[in-house]
């Protein structure tokens, strides 16, 4: 299984990050923050075994990057 993440604009202003998971969408006023806290909660996920997508979406709706996390050999033994 493959967890989807997506950055987003938000309605009004900012960014929100989303996860496929039960965890509730988190909004930003930065964009950049945005994108870090999904590459983190990307690469949490692949420390614990799964892979995850990270899918950037700018404000004209347009993909501006998807980026793959690949579980680590670590979590893998």
């Amino acid at each position: 299984m493959v967890h989807e993440i997506s950055v987003t604009p938000a309605p009004g202003g900012g960014w929100t990050v989303r996860h496929d998971g039960d965890i509730e969408p988190t909004l930003f006023f930065s964009g950049a923050k945005a994108e870090d806290a999904a590459r983190r909660l990307a690469v949490a996920i692949a420390d614990a075994g799964q892979a995850a997508e990270i899918r950037i979406t700018l404000r004209d709706g347009s993909l501006a990057g998807r980026f793959i996390c690949t579980p680590t050999a670590k979590a893998l033994s």
